[in-house]
């Protein structure tokens, strides 16, 4: 069985005290009763007992009924050794009275129209249960047990007979009476249609088998509250509820059902029935530290004004009050101004409304002058508390406390006051007593027309229309279905219960000072969407504090987008902290649970609520880096063809024409080209350039490099040649110099042809997870090729820088072995550097790297090599004579 049905179905001291009192009486034996014989019994009476006062009107069939017109009972003091003092009720409640009359308003109006019920007459007997289920536990077991036998004449109430006199019981209002009253009048099979009580437990037929009602059950109208607080988003509401099954039930219900959708109850506190000032007192202490803005209230209108007393005193302020339909339209609340300002705005669900024609004239006849004053035992507390004037002699029969109030004048009339008993505007709980009449009135009518052989019992019986006993009247008010004159269909399912129907009411202040409760919405479980159950006019409502802006009530306030939510340690799910989304993830709706990671070619922006595109990272001539490297390699191609332009000038003068000259030129080309295809790495990587880049650039220097190994050999072999008897030069005259750099400069094409048709560099972002940038690369497409065309590069270097060191030593005026010896020098360590700065460079600084590798060595090679000529070209012509170079050749010889 569900945990939560077995807390509903615990109930209060007040009823395990009324099941004493069933018990007691059964096993004493004040009645007998046998539910299937139509015998008459005689009753014995403790001496003593006194009998509760009652409203009786005779009819064919009388109804029974239980109204809480008082709302409470002072307990005597109980001293033993004399009789105890009959119960006085105290507080007498206009708004039960105003029931109990629609129940009496209900029963003429069948009689007097006779469509309902032809040929019969109904009639009542009506007793107080004091809104205590002891009280409602006497009262019925009166109702039930004693009937003066009309008769018999001269019968004493010590010879009344205990029979079958009420086939049905219209009441209680509270649960807890209702429970009480449906564990006794279960056992006899009497059936019990309540019009206010709505605890769920009271669902349950195996507890309560002839229980019906035409107030919907609690676990409706908590559903209704729970959709309520789920569509404003409150997540973090307190819950106070009375001291009793209504209470206590539907506050459970409500936090159970709250809790799964992931709300939090920040306090859940329990009205005393005592209302006892420092307990109530407590519970607002509690509200104003819990930090909670929206609290339901369940509770009868009497436990709610009792904690609003509380909240007045300590005045506490700003809360949005939610409310139970026991007191969402009560008079007692809404119409004293000292309420107004702390429950305007309040909120809650009430059963649907009807304007019954007649009553209020009916309501208004009352007068203690009628001739029928005498026989309604209510009619004199009624009136003296309307009036607040004491009748006299014509009440000295009622047990009430007149003391203090002047005497009635007999002019008093009930026109000339405006209250709740006469305000027929919010015909709601009424309403239900007027259904309830109807109902039982239907199922008569049901029983009259049963056709012998087609009816409900055994061998297809029908019931003795004569003699009608409770147990065979149960089945037909179950079936009852029937349309009223308002358009609402009456209709009880499987446990009683009726279709569960609430307009949302919201306590609106007007401008001639009255509260109003202003229709915004509405609650129909018999919608089959779920999300079309509860709808809501937002427009319309008035919050706390006449605002328009709906109250937030939170443990935490809302985590906006960018941020997710951390749920704190020992603290409710509802209580977090608002942490802002790392970097990469985002989170685009309020008060999200974790953040979503972007695609790895998006990054989140600055406010972390939506992935834009990564930012393209690449080498470009718009960056900083970009434009210095540019400059220099520009500078580069500049100094380069000055160097060409002085050499072209000089071209005649022996320290040009003494370096071989043609070798020079094609080498000064070669610079020129190694300075420019570094301008291909400064771009976006496209398919044309990623195929360009190191292509170009290994070729370029291969070139270079042969001619610098051309020169360096004809130096060497220059010298070796004029040995006696040598003839080595005739193998190194131009063409053979031109083979040599052709030769070495195609190998280097062959592998950059076989790379670029095996595996072909290729554009390529790197996306790095937790970084915004999309890194713009040429992969390489093959890392052997790469490899091979820097090996190839570092070979001939290498082979140039032995051969330069061979020939370091020969005279300086001849050749520029020393030179090339330095520029290889400069070109190694530079290439060597290379390689560990390029694996270690991130994103666009490896080809960085690549790029100042490329421009230190060209620069490398030019410095060195062709400064100290230009030197002295242009500063020392002196030096750039034939006879200069010849002395200084003889003078190394003889050296």
């Amino acid at each position: 069985m569900n945990p939560l049905w077995i807390r509903l179905a615990e109930f209060s001291l007040s009823l395990r005290r009324a099941r004493l009192i069933l018990l007691s009486v059964l096993c004493t034996g004040i009645f007998a009763y046998d539910l299937y014989q139509d015998q008459i019994l005689q009753c014995q009476i403790i001496p003593g007992t006194m009998t509760l006062p009652a409203l009786e009107k005779k009819g064919d069939i009388m109804l029974g009924g239980l109204f809480s017109l008082h709302d409470m009972v002072l307990e005597p003091s109980l001293s033993f050794p004399s009789t105890p003092p009959a119960t006085q009720c105290t507080r007498f409640n206009f708004r039960t009275f105003r029931w109990m009359q629609t129940m009496i308003f209900a029963i003429e109006e069948i009689n007097r129209n006779g469509k309902v019920l032809p040929n019969v007459t109904l009639g009542y007997k009506i007793y107080d249960s004091c809104s205590t289920p002891h009280q409602a536990l006497k009262a019925v077991m009166e109702l039930m047990a004693t009937e003066n036998n009309p008769g018999v004449k001269g019968k004493t109430h010590n010879e009344a007979t205990c029979r079958e006199s009420i086939p049905a019981v219209i009441g209680d209002g509270g649960s807890t009476q209702s429970v009480t009253v449906a564990h006794f009048l279960g056992v006899f099979h009497v059936p019990q249609v309540s019009y206010f009580s709505s605890c769920a437990c009271l669902s349950d037929k195996n507890k309560f088998p002839t229980f019906l009602r035409t107030m919907p059950s609690d676990f409706f109208q908590v559903a209704a509250l729970v959709q309520l607080v789920k569509h404003f988003s409150w997540t973090w509401v307190g819950v106070i509820a009375g001291d009793d099954d209504y209470g206590r039930g539907g506050a459970n219900i409500f936090a159970y059902e709250v809790t799964k959708l992931g709300i939090c109850v920040a306090l859940h506190e329990i009205i005393p029935k005592n209302r006892a000032q420092s307990t109530i007192s407590s519970i607002v202490s509690k509200i104003q530290s819990s930090g909670v803005w929206v609290i339901l209230v369940f509770a009868v209108e009497q436990d709610a004004a009792a904690l609003f007393d509380e909240v007045l005193r300590m005045e506490l302020i700003g809360i949005q009050w939610l409310a139970s339909e026991a007191w969402s339209t009560a008079a007692i609340l809404s119409t004293p101004r000292k309420y107004h300002d702390i429950l305007r705005g309040s909120m809650g669900f009430a059963i649907r409304r009807a304007n019954i024609s007649g009553l209020q004239d009916f309501l208004l006849r009352l007068n203690p002058s009628s001739s029928d004053a005498s026989e309604d035992p209510f009619l004199a507390p009624f009136w003296e508390e309307m009036f607040q004037c004491s009748l006299g002699a014509q009440a000295e029969d009622q047990k009430h406390n007149n003391e203090g109030k002047p005497p009635c004048s007999g002019t008093e009339d009930l026109r000339s006051i405006a209250n709740i008993y006469s305000d027929v505007s919010q015909l709601r709980i009424s309403y239900n007593v007027y259904k309830a009449v109807y109902a039982i009135a239907h199922a008569l009518n049901a029983i009259r027309s049963c056709v012998k052989g087609n009816g409900p019992f055994l061998q297809q019986a029908c019931p003795h229309v004569d003699n009608i006993k409770p147990w065979q009247l149960l089945p037909y008010i179950k079936q009852v279905k029937y349309l009223n004159t308002f358009g609402d269909e009456t209709t009880f399912d499987e446990n009683g219960d009726p279709a569960a129907m609430y307009d949302l009411v919201n306590w609106q202040l007007m401008p001639d000072g009255k509260m109003e409760f202003v229709t915004v919405g509405k609650f129909d479980e018999t919608t089959a969407a779920s999300h079309h159950k509860l709808q809501i006019q937002e427009e319309n409502i008035l919050w706390t504090g006449n605002q328009t802006k709906v109250p937030l009530s939170v443990c935490s306030n809302f985590c906006p987008p960018g941020t997710r939510k951390a749920i704190r340690p020992n603290f409710p799910i509802c209580c977090h902290d608002c942490v802002v989304c790392t970097a990469g993830e985002i989170s685009n709706q309020t008060d999200a649970i974790e953040c979503a990671r972007c695609l790895p070619e998006f990054w989140s922006n600055a406010e972390k609520t939506v992935c834009i595109p990564k930012q393209m990272e690449f080498l470009s001539f718009s960056d900083t880096m970009g434009i210095i490297l540019m400059v220099i390699s520009l500078t580069g191609v500049f100094s380069t063809c000055f160097v060409v332009f002085i050499f072209y000038c000089y071209r005649a003068t022996p320290i040009v024409r003494a370096n071989n000259s043609e070798m020079s030129f094609l080498l000064l080309l070669s610079l020129i080209l190694c300075f420019l295809c570094s301008l291909i790495f400064i771009s976006q990587p496209s398919k044309l350039s990623c195929l360009l880049r190191h292509t170009a650039f290994g070729i370029t220097f291969v070139l270079c490099i042969s001619c610098i190994l051309g020169k360096t050999i004809v130096v060497l072999i220059a010298f070796k040649a004029t040995l006696p008897g040598s003839h080595v030069m005739k193998w190194f005259g131009s063409m053979q110099q031109r083979a040599i750099i052709t030769f070495c400069t195609l190998v280097q094409v062959i592998i950059c042809t076989v790379w670029l048709v095996v595996a072909p560099p290729t554009p390529h972002k790197l996306m790095p997870r937790d970084s915004p940038i999309v890194i713009l690369l040429c992969d390489k497409g093959s890392h052997l090729a790469y490899a091979l065309v820097l090996g190839y590069i570092g070979l001939l270097a290498c082979l140039c820088l032995l051969l330069a060191f061979l020939a370091r030593k020969l005279p300086d005026n001849f050749n520029e072995a020393r030179l090339i010896t330095f520029s290889m020098i400069i070109f190694c360590a530079v290439w060597i550097a290379f390689i560990p700065a390029y694996i270690s460079s991130p994103g666009k600084y490896s080809t960085v790297t690549e790029v100042f590798a490329i421009l230190a060595s060209s620069y490398g090679l030019l410095c060195c090599i062709f400064a100290p000529k230009c030197y002295i070209v242009l500063l020392r012509p002196e030096k750039n004579t034939r006879k200069h170079l010849l002395s200084k050749t003889s003078a190394s010889k003889r050296f």
